[in-house]
């Protein structure tokens, strides 16, 4: 590839592909755990792996490129990033690689033609829903959970950090599996009560979690399902993460149960990637693409179509504040 070559661009793209199998090899091997004591060559490490020692080798080589390793007299040692491919580090972000590089997702990238020619989900044809999938396989439900905790973590300390809830009495987080978000939001603000809303398979991680953090005394937990009835009681009514997760009509349904549940002057907000609505490279649009994938009708949106669907649902938009990193929180309140 030459400079300015128009073609680079497409080149990029492919080779991107190769990349990211190189590192999910690497976090599902749990290379990085074994090289967490110092370098190893490629053949002792393929051996504490249970690996091909040559293909772990050109793998490694790989990776060691994309900067998550360097080669040195001793064989591979692990760069600061690469650390953070360990399973037992702060900040680890194994088993988000690890789940974005599982057979079934893989499967849904792969058949993205298939969803884009018919307007249905080849994963969901497949597997069913995503959730229904992960609740079926119990390994995989495991590492769904730790990944959809490592990436709340930014949403988490944006929203505790930056959105004003000194006015607010108790919040209601839906759908809010480990409570991560809702901890930060209780941590932040101490005169807070908390309500953890999800349904029982994943509860319990939720209220261990929150105990943990020494926050369950200030905890209600609440198992339910956000599409048959949300509980009143509340002010404040977070949908951090799940708003996209599902299509325009479910979304509706979901919002106008919360309507139904919140007091007049009670607020909602939803903290999502919100979309720009010009071409210019957003991580929102990646996920858009994760999504179609996926789900079929979940999808990341922009200002004016998170307005369509409140005021579908006897909401509408008060502010949209965006917040440090990708997501912002759209306050709505009701009509």
């Amino acid at each position: 590839m030459t400079q300015n070559d128009p073609a680079a661009p497409v080149w990029e793209a492919i080779y991107g592909i190769s990349r990211f199998a190189a590192l999910a090899t690497m976090a599902e091997l749990g290379c990085a755990d074994h090289l967490a004591a110092g370098p190893l060559t490629a053949d002792v490490l393929a051996e504490r792996c249970g690996a091909d020692p040559l293909s772990l080798h050109r793998t490694l080589r790989e990776v060691a490129s994309m900067g998550f390793l360097r080669t040195v007299p001793e064989g591979y040692e692990l760069t600061e990033s690469g650390h953070l491919l360990r399973e037992d580090v702060p900040g680890s972000v194994r088993s988000a690689v690890r789940m974005v590089g599982e057979e079934a997702f893989w499967y849904a990238m792969g058949r993205l033609p298939q969803t884009v020619r018919t307007g249905k989900s080849a994963f969901k044809e497949k597997f069913g829903h995503v959730y229904e999938y992960v609740g079926r396989n119990p390994e995989i439900a495991v590492l769904f959970d730790h990944y959809m905790t490592i990436r709340a973590e930014p949403f988490a300390s944006g929203l505790a950090d930056n959105y004003d809830l000194s006015g607010a009495r108790k919040v209601i987080d839906l759908g809010g599996g480990r409570g991560h978000i809702l901890g930060a939001l209780l941590t932040a603000n101490p005169h807070l009560q908390g309500v953890l809303f999800d349904l029982e398979r994943v509860l319990g991680n939720g209220r261990d979690a929150l105990t943990e953090a020494g926050l369950a005394d200030r905890c209600e937990f609440v198992v339910g399902d956000f599409f048959a009835g949300i509980p009143s009681g509340p002010d404040v009514f977070l949908l951090a993460n799940v708003i996209h997760n599902w299509s325009d009509e479910d979304s509706v349904r979901i919002l106008r149960n919360v309507r139904a549940a919140m007091p007049d002057d009670g607020r909602v907000l939803i903290l999502e990637i919100v979309l720009s609505d010009d071409d210019s490279p957003h991580v929102g649009k990646d996920g858009d693409i994760r999504m179609l994938s996926l789900s079929g009708g979940g999808m990341e949106r922009t200002p004016a179509e998170y307005q369509t669907l409140l005021e579908k649902s006897g909401l509408t938009t008060a502010r949209i504040l965006p917040l440090p990193g990708w997501a912002s929180v759209i306050e709505a309140v009701p009509v």
